[in-house]
């Protein structure tokens, strides 16, 4: 679990440019644009943040984020293989029902743990640092104290049924389609059995991953950024985008999610695999004979 969560957060702290211009993109339409800035494609979202916020608003909510991975990706990556033992009775080779069921179960646990951290980073995310516009929060735990007493424990757990959903969906098709394209590169003698495989079926996986969870992705950044009156529910919230901005809404931000997603896992995988190696290498080391 500390590898898992030590892990995602390096992989965080790199790809996290990315994902404050996916939360930016995925707002945009749902309200009038402050200052009339308009956002356009990831890296046109990256320029314009710099050049009319600064460098560091490209890492708003990077604390809340941190705290997100050491709670979700913990849990979620480090219980993984435990819970899928749990299933299988401790068989080898398990099947993909088996894979599906046990990402499931991690993925719903972590959001049922990290959520408040999710709607702090989200919030912080979609926040502009611009003079004359009052901003919404001034600090982590000023966020946390301010939500409670404004929305009470349901503000911190907003957005928990979409965030599920989409954990779920993301771990599962993560895992199923990382498994299955590496499985097929080695079977037919593209690669070995190292960095450039693993980089191009995360890539791959991150790819697939984002086609599945981007719509509901949408939905829950939305609602999870909205003031208490603004959607009834996050059912609502995705009709209002339907019928207001039309099909393609669920799929703004899609570039960034999916460079981010596939740049994340790599990142993530490479660097789990390594602080997991040296952890196991301390404690032989440390073990007495």
């Amino acid at each position: 679990m500390a590898s898992a969560g030590a892990a995602a957060c390096i992989a965080d702290i790199i790809t996290f440019p990315l994902d404050t211009a996916k939360v930016r993109l995925q707002i945009q339409g749902e309200k009038q644009a402050v200052g009339g800035i308009r956002y356009k494609g990831v890296f046109g979202t990256i320029s314009t943040m710099v050049r009319t916020e600064g460098p560091r608003s490209l890492y708003n909510g990077l604390v809340a984020g941190l705290q997100r991975q050491m709670c979700f990706a913990s849990i979620r990556i480090g219980l993984y293989d435990n819970v899928k033992n749990f299933y299988t009775g401790g068989k080898e080779n398990p099947g993909v029902l088996i894979r599906i069921l046990a990402g499931c179960t991690t993925g719903a646990m972590a959001v049922s743990f990290a959520q408040p951290t999710d709607v702090v980073k989200v919030r912080f995310q979609a926040q502009m640092n611009l003079n004359g516009v009052a901003r919404r929060y001034n600090g982590t735990m000023q966020a946390y104290r301010q939500i409670f007493l404004n929305e009470g424990l349901r503000g911190l757990w907003k957005g928990t049924l979409p965030n599920v959903t989409r954990n779920a969906l993301v771990n599962c098709t993560e895992l199923v389609t990382y498994d299955l394209i590496k499985e097929a590169i080695l079977r037919h003698n593209m690669m070995s059995d190292n960095l450039p495989c693993h980089f191009v079926s995360a890539f791959g996986a991150g790819f697939v991953t984002t086609v599945i969870a981007s719509p509901v992705d949408v939905v829950k950044t939305r609602y999870m950024n909205s003031p208490p009156d603004q959607y009834r529910s996050a059912i609502n919230c995705a009709w209002t985008m339907l019928t207001k901005e039309g099909p393609t809404a669920f799929y703004k931000g899609f570039m960034p999610s999916f460079l981010r997603l596939g740049s994340w896992n790599v990142v993530m995988f490479v660097s789990f695999e390594q602080i997991k190696r040296a952890m196991m290498v301390s404690r032989r080391i440390k073990a007495p004979n």
